[in-house]
């Protein structure tokens, strides 16, 4: 009986010990650590038929809160789901002068997926001296096959472009009814021209800062502003994901690395971080964190970026 009651007393100290641990390292892994925390607030802007937030679910899903839980401060604008790059990066322009006066910082970190990327890229542009650094992610920098042929399949002024038009407003009109953002112009020729390689050329030349001569990197910093990118070059990642089977078809029309709607080379701005198993929707670790289970977790992208900003004090 003693040999008993020491043995159950043994065991009773280790089972305390073992959950003391436990709610230590729990608390631990959920405390601010700093690892995020950048000087400079943190926007992050959606691309083409994008949002802040859809009846509850982030455009960047898990990704705000993850960098915030450790110290940045972070922003989800909300610019039109479909419009030019130049009327997108207006709205962004003024969102960004609002979150500086809210904060009372002197700059921020923009990261824009998809269109994001040139829209960051109109702001950092027109305003450089709001801006500490421009991180573009699947951005069509240099045009998208997949815009190319749309845009060949539907000539300006034709019926078929009318047609094409309409859908996408009504596509428009049902995201905007469950992200609150039915306030915006929206105007998806205007979209699509933007995001078209003539379109992109065209942008290119008024707004050429860090992108790169070829298919490399680019210079990084540009007018105080430091540049950074990655890609994704895996369309098809995960049989559970409804939006590998569209992606890998449009996939098809690429004859180079892409995401499924656009080329890494295309992506490419300042340094470029890398190119990983991603499509264009786990870039942003849709749909709902469904991605290549082998691959690196999206959301520990931004947050290695956040960190890489906070060291170079951005």
């Amino acid at each position: 009986m003693t040999v008993f009651s020491s043995f159950a007393s043994h065991l009773r100290r280790l089972i305390f010990a073992l959950a003391a641990t436990a709610l230590l390292f729990g608390a631990t892994a959920h405390a601010d650590t700093g690892y995020t925390k950048t000087r400079y607030p943190i926007v992050l802007v959606h691309g083409l038929f994008g949002f802040d937030s859809f009846l509850g679910i982030d455009y960047f899903y898990g990704i705000p809160s993850a960098l915030t839980q450790d110290g940045a401060r972070v922003f989800v604008a909300q610019v039109s789901a479909a419009n030019s790059t130049e009327v997108r990066g207006e709205q962004l322009l003024a969102q960004v002068r609002n979150i500086l006066a809210i904060t009372g910082a002197s700059k921020v970190n923009l990261i824009g997926h998809s269109h994001g990327g040139p829209t960051i890229r109109y702001v950092a542009g027109v305003a450089p001296q709001l801006v500490a650094s421009a991180t573009s992610i699947g951005g069509v920098n240099k045009g998208s096959r997949v815009a190319d042929i749309l845009r060949g399949a539907a000539p300006a002024g034709t019926l078929s472009e009318s047609v094409v038009n309409a859908a996408a407003k009504a596509f428009v009109a049902l995201i905007n009814l469950g992200s609150g953002g039915t306030s915006l112009p929206q105007m998806p020729t205007a979209a699509l021209n933007s995001l078209t390689t003539a379109g992109s050329l065209d942008f290119n030349r008024r707004f050429p800062q860090g992108l790169p001569a070829g298919c490399g990197s680019g210079p990084e910093l540009v007018n105080g502003v430091r540049y950074f990118s990655w890609a994704g070059t895996q369309p098809v990642t995960n049989i559970l994901d409804v939006s590998d089977g569209p992606l890998g078809i449009m996939s098809l029309v690429f004859g180079e690395a892409n995401d499924g709607l656009v080329a890494a080379c295309s992506s490419r701005l300042g340094t470029t971080i890398g190119e990983y198993r991603q499509n264009h929707l786990d870039e942003v670790n849709q749909v709902v964190g469904l991605r290549d289970w082998f691959s690196v977790d999206p959301v520990t992208l931004y947050r290695q970026q956040a960190n890489r900003l906070k060291l170079l004090g951005l």
